[in-house]
Formats: C-alpha cells, structure tokens, sequence
C-alpha cells in the first residue's frame, strides 16, 4: 500500500499528496517504472484522489501534489478540487511536476489555480548524451537556460552505471547555480534494465553527504524520503 500523504518540515515546508493520473503521455524514460501508478478511469481517479486530499489542512501554506506523470495527466475533476481546496485551506503556493516538453504550457496551470505555482521538472542529467540515449528522457535541451527560464526547480538522478563522478558534480554545481533547488534522487534498482551503480553511490554519499544540510537540496536515498510512495 503506497503512502499518499505526509508533511515536510524542513527546508521547503509543505505538505505532498500523491495522485492518480492517467498513464504518463512520454512513458518511455528507460530508468522508471514508476509510470505504474496511473489509471484510465479518470472518475475513478478523482475519486481516489479525492479521498487524499481530504488530509490536507493548510498548515503551511503550501501543497505538493505528484503523480505518475505529469500534472497535465491529473484529472479535470481532481484539478477542480485542488483548486477549491487551496481556497478553503488558505493555500498561497502550490507545487507541480511537469516533464520539460510541456515548458510552453505551464502558464496554463497558473491562470487555472491563480496562486503561486512553482514547477518541477526531472532532469536526471544536464549531460545530454547520458540524459537522451541512455535514459531516454527526451527533453532535449542544450543550454540550462531552455530549463531554467520555465521550471522553478531541477530532479537529478545518481548512482546509475554509465555515469561518473565529474558527470554528477557537473550536474549537482549546474543545478545548484540555476534554480531555487533541486532533488537529488539516488537510484534505486528496480524492474527497469538500468542498473545502480553501488560503488559510485558510496562515493557520492561519502563526499556529498553534506549536501543534506545545504538549503536548496533535498536528497532522497530512498524514493520514498519525502514520505509518499
């Protein structure tokens, strides 16, 4: 049974629902099979969702709401409760992902909500050949600007074979220098051909571990570090 609601108390205090969406538009990302979790039946969704939503209380202000996708893939209907709910809770600041290619959209969910929105988007690598041909990720970006003047935020994967060391301190110095934070997920095997690389994640933990400590990042040694999932 995946969690579904929790409260973050540091840094970027707010509280995370994770929904169901209709299957993910791209779905073909080479490390994730996190695309699972969705439904075709959208009233069945919003009803599930629903019922998660209803733990919100609006302490903090803000909400983070996930799913399998993207929020493009959340259901009208659970849009529609997301917005009366931030209206009843005093809600100021949602928090959103989306994939990279729906960066000219994004002011689509903003008029909709009409709060502040702050966007999210999983990267995994700023290093482009790792990014498109070995994680198949499709966003395909040169420049940090083609990101960073859309998303408020970066996701960036580590631990996967095929990856190095400069590669992610690269990645982590990029993201660091572009946006308001990032997540750090290190990589968890799952049933996806993409394999952890062990070694190179006791490297990173070793000699970044402190990184937990720095405003801007949130690092997740485990996928569910933030408490859904």
């Amino acid at each position: 049974m995946l969690n579904r609601y929790a409260k973050i108390e540091e840094k970027l205090k707010r509280e995370i629902v994770l929904l169901k969406g209709r299957p993910c538009f791209w779905g073909k990302c080479a490390f994730c099979d996190y695309i699972e979790d969705n439904i075709k039946d959208e009233d069945e969704a919003a009803r599930q969702n629903r019922n998660v939503l209803q733990n919100v209380t609006g302490e903090f202000g803000v909400l983070e709401c996930i799913n399998s996708g993207n929020v493009f893939e959340l259901p009208e209907q659970t849009k529609i409760d997301i917005r009366n709910l931030i209206h009843e809770k005093n809600i100021h600041t949602l928090v959103f992902e989306a994939h990279y290619i729906f960066k000219h959209r994004l002011d689509e969910i903003r008029e909709f909500f009409g709060c502040e929105v702050l966007f999210k988007t999983g990267i995994e690598s700023f290093d482009y050949d790792f990014r498109e041909n070995v994680l198949n990720k499709n966003a395909k970006f040169t420049d940090v600007k083609e990101v960073s003047d859309y998303f408020d935020s970066a996701c960036l994967m580590v631990g996967i074979k095929g990856q190095t060391r400069e590669m992610i301190e690269r990645d982590i110095e990029i993201g660091l220098s572009n946006f308001m934070w990032i997540t750090i997920n290190i990589f968890i095997n799952n049933s996806t051909s993409i394999k952890r690389d062990e070694e190179l994640v006791r490297w990173f933990i070793d000699k970044h571990y402190d990184l937990k400590d720095n405003p801007k990042v949130e690092m997740l040694i485990q996928n569910t570090d933030l408490g859904v999932g």
